[in-house]
Formats: structure tokens, sequence, C-alpha cells
């Protein structure tokens, strides 16, 4: 059966291919000559996720999925949330991730988790799977790997950062896994 994921990033769609195994054949917005401009303009995690998803089956008519990720800081009233991506106005990850910091200054308070929502259509009906990795955001940067927020955000149980862990380690226990996890025993069971 196939599968589309409403992304174009080839790691994300290899890594779930992995865990679906071969009863579904996943494919990319590529793949399926999928070239617009989605419009994210939700102000949830679950409406950004739903109109992705809702715009590739009602365009394309295949089983698909979208998700939809950010990082919510207390301290900033959940921000930056769904605007995770271009907090600062721009897709500029280093000046998003500055704000934080500049915002944040020295308050004691540096609670915040990073959350995923997935968006499934499958056989016409929609289903939602959520993850979510508890942490704090770092006083400073620390490790050179991942992305994004990654190089300030230290998950509950750990003494490092997701930029000072292996993809493998942090594939353990983000978001995006849980949420991965969730889908891929779905739709193992439905197979």
């Amino acid at each position: 059966m196939i599968l589309v994921f409403a992304t174009n990033n080839q790691h994300k769609l290899e890594e779930v291919q992995s865990l679906i195994g071969d009863n579904f054949e996943l494919k990319s917005l590529n793949d399926i000559h999928c070239t617009d401009d989605i419009p994210e303009t939700g102000n949830t995690f679950y409406a950004n996720a739903i109109q992705k998803s809702h715009y590739v089956f009602e365009k394309f008519q295949l089983d698909c999925f979208a998700d939809d990720s950010g990082l919510e800081v207390d301290a900033l009233n959940g921000e930056p949330g769904v605007y995770s991506a271009h907090y600062n106005g721009t897709r500029n990850a280093e000046q998003n991730l500055q704000l934080v910091l500049d915002k944040l200054g020295n308050n004691n308070n540096r609670k915040a988790r990073f959350k995923t929502v997935i968006s499934l259509i499958y056989k016409g009906f929609e289903y939602f799977f959520e993850g979510m990795v508890e942490g704090k955001i770092t006083n400073q940067r620390s490790g050179n790997k991942g992305f994004g927020y990654d190089p300030v955000f230290q998950p509950d149980g750990y003494d490092i950062t997701f930029a000072d862990m292996d993809l493998s380690e942090k594939n353990k226990i983000s978001h995006r896994a849980k949420a991965i996890e969730q889908l891929v025993a779905f739709l193992k069971a439905q197979s």
C-alpha cells in the first residue's frame, strides 16, 4: 500500500520507512509530483498538520500523513510554539535560537518541551498521534549535532543537549520518534 508523507526530507522518509516495514511504500511530496508550497497558517500544531494532510489528500486522493513540530518554553508563554521555524520572522535557525535565549535572559524558569503532532488520513478517516519530550533550555549552546534549538535543549534525565547526542540516541527519546512510534503501531495493526 502507498502512503504519502507530506515532506521532502529524505532522512525523515528513510527513518519512517524503516520503522513501518514492507507493508507500506512511503512516498514523499516529490514522488507524487507535488511541488506546491503547502500552507501552514494554523495557530496550533494540530491545525498545521491537518492543513498539510488535507491538502495532499484532497489534491491527490492518496492516504497520507503530515507532521508539525516545535519548541514550547514555559517562561515565554509557550513561545515559539508553531512559529519555531521562523520565530524571528525568518527561517534562520541561529537567529531563532538567539531570540529564545535573549527573551529568556536570566529567568530561572527554563522549563520547555518539544512537541510533534501527526495528522494521518487513512482510508478516508483522520487519526492523530502526538509526541512530546520535556526538558529545559540551557544557558549556553552545547554540541554541534542536530539542528534548530537542539544546542540549547536538554531533555529531562540527561546532562547533555540534543545537539550533544548521536542521532540514534536522540531518535530514541525525541518528540517526533514518539509520535512516529504511535503511527507505526497503528499502521501495523491495519495491515
